[in-house]
């Protein structure tokens, strides 16, 4: 009984408290869908998730998977033999894609909720497909028995679906119809929120709209009970014609009443118009625009919908996008990265996409995941979380540092999606590998040179890549103890916290040139023109040339590389002296 009461009382959060946790989804597991094989695939979900990695391995079938299992009950729930792993059933092998979703209104019964460390609570979901052009097998998971069940959370998939946060599904490249059709939904579904407002009776306890279903609900169950007995006759005279022919056989007419009542009763135009056209000029429809056009509006649509104040206790959204850097021109990309980071500050939307561009990752955000998405060895599909804000545990400075770098650098992010990497202090040591990189492509490919443009950045950029890089180095100066007026010099100050970036997991490689990269690659050091000077003297001299490729094999961890003259691998801060 206690545990009834309380969960009650979390059921009644959502809409009471303005900060209130949210109904969303938490987690998705898929298993030999498209090209997704025997070994599941985890994608641990959050306000933002970012798909990377390379093409044609999965990740729009990833996305694919949530709108399928929403679609349940229709065409489009049901799966094609296309779905199914090499375009066969295999019964030892059926697709299957699980979902596990944080509630606090409209709750199931207690046997589908399991508390969660954090005071929530998670419903967990099944579905099975055992062919194809059928609709799949949906089981809750059972918490007291712990195993699933055939019964399931919320009965009817059209219930159920309306309890789960509403997909909007946009293609890299879909038709132009079908953007227009995403656009007009994504307004409309604005629109519907405002029908539970209208109240002709303020003291009413449900709004006009949902009194015009319970009327329609109303007339089609009298019209059924009302016609029985001709629907019997009918059924017993055409079986007696057809039983002639097919012995044994019947018809049954089911007139049941419509369990979607929305479908039933169309407040807005079926198929909205949306025109686009110069102030003054000829507007016309947006499947006529360009692509380019096409997904601007699509930006605006959803910067409007996030900035959007009346959200209270309107149903979550999903956006599910295939790469939303096409067709943007590049001053474009950033604020569009914007008003996708926004719209989960609505407090109503979760966002995941596909993307093969480092500019939309930010990760100064608090909601940040990302996920590669590859395959291994074997061309199995798997995934692996390379960053959560949680586990990275940003402080304040980290996140002010990482935001001035995604100014400075654009394709900082690069590093996600894959290679192996060396974080460097700044844009000597940055120009002088990349330089290396390009006389030696084979060697290099895959190669990524993380530019931390200053000393004190580099523990920042660190913290992230200990996430998932199994061994990184980073490379920066010793600098000077004292400074030229014998003073303590900060940059040798921040030797101390680079140094606090060694622990027993042993990812964080270091290298110090001593006192700088000029002077222990080159002999001396130049004042002005940095980057150029290291450009001059590596495609000048072999010998500096095969200094700094000796320091990058090394970095890398190429086999028998050795170390040049004044570079020292580190683990004491007294051997810098």
């Amino acid at each position: 009984m206690a545990v009834k009461k309380k969960i009650e009382e979390i059921v009644a959060l959502i809409g009471d408290e303005a900060n209130a946790p949210r109904p969303r989804l938490h987690k998705l597991i898929i298993q030999n869908f498209r090209s997704i094989g025997s070994e599941k695939v985890e994608i641990e979900l959050d306000d933002i998730v970012v798909l990377v990695g390379p093409n044609n391995v999965g990740k729009s079938s990833i996305l694919r998977a949530y709108e399928t299992v929403m679609s349940h009950g229709s065409k489009d729930g049901k799966l094609t033999i296309n779905d199914f792993p090499n375009g066969k059933v295999d019964p030892d092998n059926l697709p299957s894609i699980e979902l596990h979703t944080i509630v606090f209104s409209d709750a199931p019964g207690e046997r589908w909720l399991d508390p969660t460390s954090d005071g929530e609570w998670l419903i967990r979901e099944k579905w099975v497909w055992d062919s194809p052009n059928k609709d799949p097998k949906r089981q809750g998971f059972d918490v007291k028995k712990n195993d699933w069940d055939d019964q399931v959370p919320w009965g009817a998939p059209n219930v159920a679906n309306s309890r789960r946060p509403l997909p909007h599904r946009i293609d890299a490249f879909a038709t132009p119809d079908k953007q227009a059709s995403e656009i007009t939904k994504l307004i409309t579904s604005l629109l519907r929120e405002k029908l539970a407002d209208i109240k002709s009776d303020p003291e009413q306890e449900k709004s006009d709209y949902e009194l015009i279903l319970d009327k329609i609900k109303d007339l089609q169950t009298k019209v059924v009970q009302a016609t029985e007995d001709e629907i019997e006759i009918i059924e017993n005279e055409i079986s007696e014609y057809l039983g002639k022919l097919f012995p044994k056989h019947k018809i049954k007419f089911d007139a049941k009443p419509e369990a979607d009542l929305e479908g039933s009763y169309q407040p807005f135009k079926t198929n909205a118009d949306l025109l686009m056209g110069p102030e003054d000029g000829y507007f016309s429809s947006i499947e006529h625009q360009g692509s380019g056009a096409r997904r601007t509006l699509l930006w605006a649509t959803l910067k409007y919908l996030s900035e959007s104040q009346d959200k209270k206790g309107s149903r979550p959204h999903v956006l599910l996008l295939d790469e939303p850097e096409i067709c943007l021109h590049p001053s474009a990309i950033r604020e569009a990265r914007s008003v996708l980071y926004d719209l989960p500050f609505s407090g109503n939307w979760q966002v995941m996409i596909t993307s093969h561009s480092p500019i939309f990752i930010d990760l100064s955000k608090d909601n940040t995941t990302i996920i590669r998405v590859f395959r291994d060895s074997d061309s199995e599909v798997k995934s692996t979380t390379l960053y959560r804000p949680e586990r990275a545990r940003l402080d304040d400075d980290d996140k002010k540092n990482m935001k001035l770098m995604n100014i400075c650098d654009p394709y900082l992010h690069e590093f996600f999606f894959g290679g192996r990497q060396v974080i460097v202090e700044g844009d000597t040591e940055y120009t002088a590998f990349s330089m290396i990189k390009e006389m030696y492509p084979d060697e290099y490919g895959d190669v990524q040179i993380i530019r931390a443009r200053g000393k004190g950045i580099i523990p920042s950029v660190a913290k992230v890549l200990k996430q998932f890089s199994k061994s990184f180095f980073i490379l920066h100066d010793t600098d000077e103890e004292l400074t030229a007026k014998g003073n303590k010099n900060p940059a040798w100050g921040m030797n101390n916290t680079i140094a606090k970036l060694l622990d027993e997991d042993g990812k964080a490689n270091l290298v110090a040139c001593k006192t700088c990269f000029e002077i222990a690659l080159f002999g001396q050091e130049v004042k002005d023109e940095k980057p150029y000077s290291a450009l001059t003297r590596i495609r000048s001299s072999d010998d500096a040339r095969n200094r700094v490729k000796s320091l990058l094999d090394y970095l890398i961890g190429v086999e028998g590389a050795v170390l040049p003259d004044n570079c020292i691998h580190w683990t004491k801060i007294e051997q810098l002296a």
